[in-house]
């Protein structure tokens, strides 16, 4: 079964043709250079650039792939979460060729497919599972019960961990996207010289709370300024970073005690953070846990992954009719 699908939840407009979990093509039309004038994702920029580039981009995937758009046997879109002026563009598109193709419109939920990345690059992967899910909007811990069932156990009260990580990186001056940047200029940590909150949300027992640790940062390098002080940057960046991972890990192998999993999942754009993902490994490595993360590649944003949660959305007849709308918010345990 060849599946075109469609990603534009935010600034990147990507479509490929998958045929269960093997990608046969996979193109990206980025906006970063664009919206690192402004430090961060403009939505309407973002809309205007989703609109001119979407027919472009899965013409491109047809041809990589090899094959005409007589060939494809559903369409699979990002409908929610996300911006929705750009999730929009994405969704009528793919209504529109559902629509004069005759094939079926397969809804598939943006976490989601964060999480299908992993069923790409690890063939043996099946669920169950726990995952933790962390992206620039997003930080979740849940159960991957089935292909199409999740139960979330946990999840930011504020900020999500990739905005942490962005937000402390643009007050630092660092150029965007800034959790990247952060990661890749982070030497080794001090939490003598900058002494970085450990926040507790105060909500569930696996729940994340990254609005102190931000305001921290902030008021760090506030303070600095005011008192015509430097800040060591790659120093801050690591104990950031350091700080960040701490809380992460200490949730997700909380959880994974107490509910008996021992096979864990990364997903989301800050899977590809490389201390999270060393430190995912150590950890899995003294317990003897199994740990899978997805490539690079397939951790940001990316059609892919879309394709691959649709096939598995398909099977279990998640299809949608010609009235599926973009979704700004929506849980991954929606039913």
């Amino acid at each position: 079964m060849k599946i075109l699908s469609i990603e534009s939840s935010c600034d990147e407009t990507s479509a490929a043709v998958v045929e269960e979990r093997t990608v046969l093509s996979n193109i990206i039309a980025t906006q970063i250079a664009e919206h690192r004038i402004y430090g961060g994702v403009v939505p309407e920029i973002a809309s205007r650039r989703h609109t001119e580039a979407i027919s472009a981009v899965c013409d491109e995937a047809l041809k990589e792939a090899g094959i005409e758009y007589s060939d494809i046997d559903a369409v699979a879109v990002t409908f929610a979460p996300g911006l929705i002026g750009a999730l929009l563009v994405g969704v009528n598109f793919a209504k529109g060729l559902s629509l004069s193709l005759g094939v079926p419109l397969i809804p598939v939920h943006h976490l989601r497919s964060h999480i299908a990345a992993n069923y790409i690059a690890h063939p043996d992967l099946k669920p169950p599972f726990l995952c933790l899910l962390v992206s620039g909007g997003n930080t979740v811990i849940a159960e991957v019960e089935d292909y199409t069932k999740f139960k979330i156990l946990g999840g930011t009260r504020d900020d999500a961990a990739g905005e942490c990580f962005d937000k402390t990186a643009r007050q630092m001056g660092l150029e965007y996207p800034g959790g990247v940047t952060l990661d890749k200029i982070a030497t080794v940590s001090d939490f003598t010289k900058y002494p970085l909150p450990f926040p507790k949300s105060g909500g569930g027992e696996y729940d994340f709370s990254f609005s102190g640790l931000k305001t921290a940062v902030i008021n760090t390098v506030h303070n600095a300024k005011q008192k015509g002080e430097g800040i060591d940057v790659p120093v801050l960046c690591a104990t950031i970073r350091e700080r960040v991972c701490d809380m992460l890990i200490e949730n997700t192998f909380k959880a994974a005690e107490n509910l008996g999993y021992k096979k864990i999942a990364l997903a989301g754009g800050v899977s590809a953070n490389s201390e999270l993902r060393r430190r995912m490994e150590e950890e899995c490595k003294k317990r003897g846990f199994e740990l899978y993360f997805p490539p690079l590649k397939y951790c940001g944003d990316n059609a892919a992954m879309v394709g691959a949660q649709g096939y598995y959305e398909y099977l279990s007849g998640n299809i949608a009719s010609s009235d599926l709308n973009a979704t700004a918010t929506l849980p991954i345990d929606y039913k």
